[in-house]
């Protein structure tokens, strides 16, 4: 089980543990990689389904190296994980963190600017 599945409530989370720990530069990775407008849009495509990287530069329009590029920032920090299907490669959000964590953000912001 992963960290993050353990997490239930954020008042469980001791502070000084979480400020000399690797979750903060993690936290700071996760968020930064987030802050980049194409990221996001890759992001909200992947939430729809699986897709080649041709798929989603077509989707972008955008070049299929901008956007390999852009999914490698987003495997390292397992934010996407790809499969092999024959000689193709399917990209997919990591797992229902991402998009729980993505649509939060959006929600979020739609209901500042609403």
């Amino acid at each position: 089980m992963n960290e993050c599945s353990k997490i239930k409530n954020i008042e469980t989370i001791d502070e000084s543990e979480f400020f000399v720990s690797d979750n903060l530069e993690h936290l700071s990775q996760l968020f930064k990689a987030m802050s980049d407008p194409t990221r996001l849009k890759i992001i909200f495509v992947l939430s729809k389904g699986e897709l080649s990287v041709q798929d989603i530069a077509d989707r972008l329009h955008m070049s299929q190296s901008s956007i390999s590029h852009q999914l490698k920032t987003l495997r390292v920090i397992h934010l996407v994980k790809y499969r092999r299907d024959g000689k193709k490669i399917l990209y997919s959000l990591d797992d229902d963190h991402v998009l729980q964590l993505f649509a939060e953000g959006l929600e979020h912001v739609l209901h500042l600017y609403d």
